[in-house]
């Protein structure tokens, strides 16, 4: 049988505490789990060594307040600043030795320090020498194939010999070309001579059958281009304000283009929507008043987005109002609800009538109808205004057209009316400019929204 010792062991409750080590009491088993916590509870503390950071010390313990390791650890490297360890390797010598530069043709001698172990290498910086490749020519190779009338061997020769020492750099060769004893040549002149050569010699010299990549020079489009940048440079101050004013005008021309576009777009759209409508409701008076299937229902020719009103489907579960189907969405502006509204009231027709289901759907279509007509009224009147001030504009211009000659002449006759003709030519130039369309101010919108919306706004009674 079993002792108190052999219960004791496997309930973990430690060594005897009394005399009576082979008697179990009944506290011995119900506070076991109290000893277990108070001996969990004394843990040792240790204290945080100096020269260790606070947040240093506090890694070395776990969630569970254990001690740290007491595992032997490398304390040479310690908590601070580590020395440097002088005097573990031997040290490699230096020595004073000269040197040449592959680069330089001189032979010059200089001196360093370096290492004893790198001595009689090449100087290590020398590979970052890159060098032209200007290819040589033979006398007989310059007789048969390089031979020009207007450059004579001598003078090609020197152009040569230039191009190696100053690796192609044209403009410190032709600072440095010998025109006094040489026929004077532009760097554009040199350029093309030069690659001419290359291309000869490397058509000659090239394997049949080989893909070349022959250097091409176009010496006149560089005189161009140089000449085209002086005379940019070389231009004046009132050339300079000219030009940018005419960008400003190019810009605003394109600007009215774009609005222009615009509103032929928006204007085909309320026409193609009206005569959809049209068609659609010519349609159904003709159609049985047989009940059709849903399928045929939803094939209905598109309208497009801007055709009147666009109510919203109520759809969704729950109860709601049929009154609710005929509430004008968000989209619609309050000037148009106003117009709207007046618009029904000059017809008879009464804002909030009773919401049967054929009195919503025919009240929602007039409606919808009154607002096409509306934009279309506006469309039609602002088309008005435009190209009525496109005629008065062209009759203003063709005014300037006819009086220019007879002002030319005075202008040449009169001594003192040269400003003035300055003035007119500005005038007249500002009116071929501003022929496309000018901008509208402040004013003459106003001018136009009052005779839309009173046009839009005219008695309509039933025939």
């Amino acid at each position: 049988m079993a002792t108190g010792a052999d219960v004791r062991d496997i309930l973990e409750l430690g060594g005897p505490e009394s005399e009576n080590v082979g008697t179990i009491n009944k506290k011995d088993i119900i506070n076991s789990d109290k000893k277990k916590s108070k001996k969990s509870s004394e843990t040792l503390t240790f204290k945080r060594p100096e020269g260790m950071h606070r947040e240093v010390y506090a890694l070395l313990y776990s969630d569970k307040k254990d001690a740290p390791p007491l595992l032997p650890s490398d304390t040479t490297q310690g908590y601070r600043t580590v020395k440097a360890k002088l005097g573990s390797k031997k040290v490699r010598p230096w020595k004073w030795m000269p040197f040449t530069n592959p680069a330089r043709k001189d032979g010059a001698m200089f001196y360093h320090w370096r290492r004893a172990a790198e001595e009689g290498k090449d100087y290590p910086f020398a590979r970052f020498n890159k060098t032209v490749q200007v290819p040589v020519y033979s006398e007989q190779e310059y007789q048969m194939y390089l031979h020009d009338d207007a450059w004579t061997k001598a003078e090609t020769d020197h152009l040569f010999d230039l191009s190696r020492h100053f690796d192609l750099r044209f403009v410190v060769i032709h600072d440095r070309y010998d025109h006094q004893q040489f026929k004077k040549r532009s760097v554009e002149d040199l350029k093309e001579r030069y690659y001419h050569i290359c291309a000869k010699l490397a058509n000659i010299r090239a394997a049949p059958g080989s893909d070349l990549k022959i250097p091409v020079f176009d010496a006149g489009h560089e005189r161009r281009r140089k000449e085209q940048l002086e005379r940019l440079y070389n231009r004046t101050p009132e050339q300079v304000a000219e030009e940018e004013y005419l960008i400003q005008e190019l810009r605003k021309i394109e600007a009215r283009k774009k609005e222009r576009e615009k509103r032929t777009q928006d204007l085909q759209k309320l026409i193609t929507a009206a005569d959809t409508t049209t068609e659609q409701r010519r349609a159904e008076r003709k159609a049985p008043k047989k009940k059709l299937p849903q399928k045929k229902e939803t094939e209905k020719p598109a309208v497009p987005e801007t055709a009147g009103i666009k109510f919203p489907d109520f759809k969704s579960a729950g109860v709601t109002l049929r009154s609710q189907r005929m509430k004008l969405p968000s989209s619609v502006g309050q000037k148009k609800i106003k117009a709207l509204e007046q618009m029904l009231m000059e017809l008879g027709v009464d804002l909030n009538p009773m919401p049967t289901e054929e009195i919503v759907q025919m009240f929602n279509e007039l409606r919808s109808d009154l607002v096409l007509l509306y934009e279309l009224k506006q469309a039609f009147a602002n088309c008005e205004y435009e190209l009525q001030m496109l005629r008065h504009r062209y009759e203003a211009l063709a005014k300037a057209g006819s009086t220019g000659p007879s002002t030319e002449g005075g202008s040449h006759t009169d001594g003192h009316s040269g400003p003035c003709s300055d003035e007119g030519k500005s005038d007249i130039k500002d009116q071929i400019i501003d022929v496309v369309g000018a901008p509208l101010t402040p004013n003459s919108r106003k001018r136009r929204e009052s005779a839309s919306s009173s046009s839009s706004v005219k008695k309509v009674k039933k025939p």
